[in-house]
């Protein structure tokens, strides 16, 4: 997905207009709330993790005995959310990062800040694509499983 180029053939293209810098202060804005956000659900998820075990003990032990996820410990749910705390933790990191960065450049006129904050935005879309291609794949995998197990099943 990546161009292959020479980074000495590279020159400076672009000189931002008044309403392009307006538009990226304006995007870094979104994106610092958005982090800010995301932050605090993971401090959620974080939390959750920690009490959803004692939470599903609880459920097991008054049920009938018919409860789905009898057999699953607590631990491994607690394992989860932490996984996917971390996991959720990478893009909203990059994002806070880009933001950050920007406000910065925009506040001390500074062109490398600027460069930096591309960097984290990029990490931040690459970052998200590959876990875009996991689930996909993952979505292809089941559906072909499923298809296959109805084909075995209607036999």
């Amino acid at each position: 997905m990546e161009e292959n180029y020479n980074e000495t053939e590279l020159k400076p293209i672009f000189d931002l207009s008044l309403e392009a810098q307006g538009f990226l202060k304006e995007t870094a804005k979104w994106g610092y709330f958005l982090s800010i956000l995301g932050f605090v659900f993971i401090g959620l998820i974080v939390i959750v993790a920690f009490f959803i075990g004692s939470i599903f003990s609880k459920f097991n032990s008054i049920g009938n005995g018919i409860n789905p996820m009898m057999g699953i410990s607590g631990g491994i749910f607690s394992v989860i959310y932490l996984l996917i705390g971390l996991v959720y933790f990478f893009p909203v990191y990059y994002l806070f990062k880009f933001s950050s960065k920007v406000k910065n450049a925009f506040k001390f006129s500074d062109n490398q800040q600027l460069n930096a904050s591309f960097e984290y935005l990029k990490s931040h879309y690459k970052f998200m694509g590959i876990v875009a291609l996991i689930f996909l794949s993952f979505y292809v995998v089941v559906f072909f499983m499923t298809f296959i197990v109805g084909i075995i099943s209607s036999l």
